[in-house]
């Protein structure tokens, strides 16, 4: 349960499109760098291990090796300097956070891709309309549905 005055005040400073994205997603972060009077766009790639908080103290945390050693860092969500989060590959987990993988090494690091679902969106082709025909049965589920 959250304030309602401090929920009306942090609402003008969370990002209108904020990233959608899950743990175990492998990332690229785009992230501004403020040089002096010059400013450069840095990624930092690797999978998301944690997600947490609420509103605008939202966090995520992205883990990779780098050299053989373990490089993670923490991402506030509606922070101005992440120009954009890109999603490469979505990893499939049964987990809100992926500590197990610190332990990790090597190709042992890796998630299995999260397959995407095809929707069924009445377009299938002539052939397999023909093969949902000639099941036994198809004639009865058709006309009962």
């Amino acid at each position: 349960m959250i304030n309602q005055y401090v929920q009306h005040v942090e609402q003008n400073y969370l990002k209108k499109d904020a990233p959608q994205f899950q743990v175990g997603d492998s990332v690229d972060v785009h992230t501004r760098i403020v040089e002096g009077d010059k400013e450069r766009i840095q990624v930092f790639s690797g999978t998301v291990i944690m997600k947490k908080g609420r509103g605008i103290n939202e966090t995520f945390t992205v883990r990779r090796i780098v050299n053989n050693e373990g490089v993670e860092r923490i991402f506030p969500l509606h922070s101005p300097f992440i120009a954009k989060v890109i999603v490469k590959r979505s990893g499939e987990t049964r987990r809100a956070k992926l500590f197990y993988l610190r332990q990790r090494v090597g190709k042992a690091v890796r998630l299995t891709e999260q397959r995407k679902a095809k929707k069924d969106d009445g377009t299938a082709t002539p052939s397999e309309r023909s093969s949902e025909s000639e099941r036994p049965g198809a004639a009865l589920a058709a006309a009962a549905g």
